[in-house]
């Protein structure tokens, strides 16, 4: 039960006299509004992940509910995926997504929106310097993430807008997005949409050395005592766990109001800084079974098959298997390099395997050229739309996995995944071939920095490592950063299109058309 603050005598019967005033309309409104939340399916009442995208998980909602509901906003994937042992498993499970990531709070939300406080970090920025003592153990460890919390706001009546503060718990290692959105209030006397606010969807960003609080803005439309509405997480933050999920935002006489904060430093463009050591044309882009300095290698070092993903297509060569009726897995055209998957008419076997599909990869594992320590990877191209392929490009330490870092990862294996607004990133830490944390996010980049069309058109994904931060980019925008902890280590990179299905695999396409490669060291 909710224990309302204390306010002045003025004030409610201002609240009450105003509310019986109000128009046969308005509260005509009100029940309507409450009428088709109670229609609304929730997330938490949905049949797996298909609900939660459908119901907003990566959207916004068609009709945001008004009706309050103490639920756990779907968590994460990453809080849900981080236990799993092969890059399948950074994808959220189809059962108890509902549940997962609840026990990252320390106190039950309903008690502290109930007495109106909630603990902010003292610091008031975070500093790059946090983490340069921190003990990465050799690319092994990971500092804890940041914890983001919805803090309760005040606004004084007559005010046009309000300001909600949204704060982490201590300077994050790595980019923090939390989507946020606003809820009527509970009970007789409340907020609703439309009357007393402007309902918002919105996105806080936090980078690395921004504030520890920023607020997003609700535009107020009638401020009435009494009359609460709420802000609420959408899910759990992106590249953080979640606190406190929602809070009050009050219409106060008495209360200070919230000052707005939105200091924070602005995302880079991404500029090479390194001196240009490769890059792709007809003339350089070569590639042959093990590969060598003047080619990329048409498998794995591990060999031609990824079991231990699921996956069920063969890396193929057009030469190794110039025997097999197989098309050409690798051609250069006009428009680029086209890596090209298929269905095979005949299975092919690889460890004594029988495989149905046809994959395609290229690694810089044994090509020199393309290892850098420090510097910029930057690759062009068009993404694949047909379900059940998996494009990525991704760096791997010359020394062994892991560690390895994905600038790329499409998850077309899932029937939710968006090709065209939807893209992933991982540090995956540990050695000798086992892995001890991962750490990344994968987002709705159209509804957050406004990118998409990745099937349509070329799209540049570029990486930074420099020795303190690994800054990832789209089309020159930075959309993600972490802090390194891989100092010292040196990368090769793998482009490839993996295959994980066992379905016809023939609607759109499954080629990626890469149109650049460059490569800058440091």
């Amino acid at each position: 039960m909710r224990i309302l603050s204390l306010r002045s005598l003025a004030g409610a019967m201002f609240a009450c006299v105003l509310l019986f005033c109000l128009s046969e309309w308005g509260l005509s409104l009100t029940a309507e509004t409450e009428n088709r939340a109670a229609s609304m399916p929730t997330a938490k009442s949905g049949s797996g992940i298909a609900a939660i995208v459908t119901g907003g998980f990566f959207g916004k909602p068609a009709h945001p509910s008004s009706a309050m509901d103490f639920a756990t906003p779907s968590p994460s994937p990453w809080t849900t995926a981080l236990g799993g042992s092969n890059p399948a498993a950074l994808l959220p499970a189809s059962s108890g997504i509902g549940n997962a990531g609840s026990h990252d709070r320390a106190t039950d939300s309903r008690t502290l929106m109930a007495t109106g406080s909630l603990s902010f970090a003292t610091a008031s920025t975070a500093q790059a310097s946090e983490f340069a003592n921190f003990d990465f153990a050799g690319g092994t460890r990971y500092p804890e993430l940041a914890t983001a919390s919805v803090g309760p706001a005040f606004y004084r009546p007559g005010s046009t807008v309000a300001y909600v503060p949204i704060s982490l718990d201590r300077p994050t290692p790595n980019t923090v997005i939390a989507r946020v959105m606003t809820e009527d209030g509970p009970g007789l006397v409340r907020g609703v949409a439309g009357i007393n606010y402007q309902s918002i969807y919105k996105a806080v960003i936090f980078r690395p050395g921004d504030p520890l609080t920023k607020t997003v803005s609700v535009p107020i439309l009638l401020g009435v005592p009494q009359a609460d509405f709420i802000v609420r997480f959408v899910e759990a933050p992106w590249g953080g766990k979640m606190g406190t999920d929602r809070a009050f935002v009050q219409c106060d006489f008495q209360q200070p109001p919230t000052v707005e904060q939105t200091e924070g430093r602005e995302p880079r463009s991404f500029q090479p800084s390194g001196t240009l050591q490769w890059k792709m044309s007809r003339e350089t882009m070569k590639w042959s079974d093990a590969g060598h300095d003047k080619a990329w290698s048409t498998k794995l070092p591990n060999g031609r098959s990824q079991p231990g993903n699921q996956e069920t297509g063969i890396y193929l060569d057009g030469w190794v298997y110039r025997d097999y009726p197989i098309e050409a897995p690798l051609r250069y055209t006009d428009d680029g390099l086209v890596m090209h998957t298929q269905k095979l008419t005949a299975p092919i076997a690889w460890d004594g395997v029988p495989y149905d599909y046809g994959s395609v990869v290229l690694s810089g594992h044994n090509t020199r050229p393309l290892q850098i320590g420090y510097g910029q990877y930057e690759f062009t191209a068009r993404m694949p739309n047909r379900r059940g392929s998996w494009p990525a490009f991704w760096l791997i330490s010359t020394a062994g996995w892991p560690p390895e870092i994905d600038i790329y990862e499409g998850f077309g294996f899932e029937s939710w995944w968006d090709f065209d607004r939807y893209t992933a990133n991982t540090l995956h830490g540990g050695a000798n071939v086992t892995r001890t944390f991962q750490q990344g996010v994968f987002m709705n980049t159209d509804e957050i920095y406004g990118i998409s069309g990745f099937t349509s058109g070329f799209h540049s994904f570029a990486l930074d490592i420099q020795s303190d931060y690994i800054t990832w980019f789209i089309d020159g925008k930075e959309t993600y950063q972490a802090v390194n902890p891989f100092a010292g280590f040196r990368w090769y990179p793998i482009m490839d299109v993996a295959v994980k299905t066992s379905g016809d695999y023939n609607d759109g396409s499954g080629d990626m058309i890469v149109k650049d490669v460059k490569v800058y060291s440091n």
